[in-house]
């Protein structure tokens, strides 16, 4: 019996100990995301043996199905899904695992062949490009960025600094204003987006967050949070911009990863995976919002991680 509880930041060291041995690149697999989002997914986390349980119930998802990620960690995934399905029964619900990987896919089809119906999701895909890339923006199809970037700098009065205890309540405010300027109130999932944020901001020390923000004027118009993902991957959870400050968007994600980097940014340093300290940036998804989708594509990522909602088949 796998005995869930809600999750605290006291959890943080031996979730990210499980998360580790898995070694997933994707979104879901990361404490801060489960954190920060727990309030709108109802997430409660549990552990079988050398595995992280995720249950989670969306709002407004069907109390029929219970929701869970692909357990993360090491040992046998017959065993820790065997267990899975039985607590799925115990609640009186259908099975479901979401957001499973394509490699997650496999070993499913491999020991359960026939049990499951697979579901590609393309709203969660997540977006991966190469750090060498969003740090340079360098060749013809980043021109367009690296212009509006020049365009920010050229205001005489900007400034970056990264995201402190002495600077984070700038950065609550300029989500609150963000917020009243692009209709948060009308828009649930922006409302939930905006206290996922706030959660991330009020916690980012607790849960190794780091963030930057650009000012203009003196104020802040940009910020940003991330962290390392994996071993070769850094995940940016959050960028916030006005829209109105031309340029504003590309040169927070491109001059906040320039400072993440292992070694001081110039233009003529080596951008290799060791100087940089991770190979690939993974922006998330894009929820199914066209917008979105459009931004996330214009930067060229190198590939995409596909996602699909597993299901029982009946018998």
């Amino acid at each position: 019996m796998i005995e869930f509880k809600n999750i605290e930041l006291e959890d943080k060291s031996w979730v990210d100990q499980l998360l580790s041995y898995a070694d997933y690149g994707a979104t879901e697999f990361n404490f801060s995301v489960l954190f920060i989002w727990k309030e709108i997914f109802s997430t409660q986390i549990g552990r079988f043996k050398d595995f992280l349980i995720v249950r989670f119930a969306p709002q407004g998802a069907s109390a029929n199905e219970a929701r869970y990620f692909f357990p993360a960690g090491r040992g046998d995934h017959r065993e820790v899904i065997e267990e899975m399905m039985d607590d799925a029964k115990q609640l009186q619900a259908g099975f479901m695992l979401v957001s499973v990987l394509e490699q997650q896919k496999t070993i499913l089809e491999e020991i359960f062949p026939g049990k499951f119906s697979y579901t590609a999701n393309r709203n969660s895909y997540d977006y991966v490009y190469l750090a060498e890339n969003l740090i340079s923006l360098k060749g013809k199809k980043y021109q367009s960025k690296r212009n509006f970037v020049s365009r920010f700098k050229n205001n005489p009065n900007w400034s970056y600094e990264p995201i402190t205890a002495q600077n984070y309540m700038e950065c609550l405010q300029m989500n609150r204003e963000w917020c009243k300027l692009y209709g948060c109130l009308q828009d649930s999932s922006m409302q939930q987006e905006s206290c996922s944020v706030k959660s991330a901001l009020e916690n980012f020390e607790a849960l190794g967050i780091k963030g930057g923000l650009l000012r203009l004027d003196g104020n802040v118009v940009a910020f940003t949070l991330g962290e390392k993902l994996n071993s070769e991957t850094f995940l940016v959870h959050i960028e916030k911009a006005f829209a109105h400050v031309t340029g504003a968007y590309p040169a927070i994600s491109q001059i906040f990863l320039q400072h993440q980097m292992n070694v001081p940014y110039t233009p003529e340093t080596e951008l290799t995976p060791e100087n940089i300290g991770f190979k690939y940036v993974n922006r998330e998804d894009d929820t199914g919002d066209e917008n979105l989708r459009k931004a996330k594509l214009q930067y060229h990522p190198a590939f995409l991680i596909e996602k699909y909602i597993v299901a029982e088949l009946e018998k």
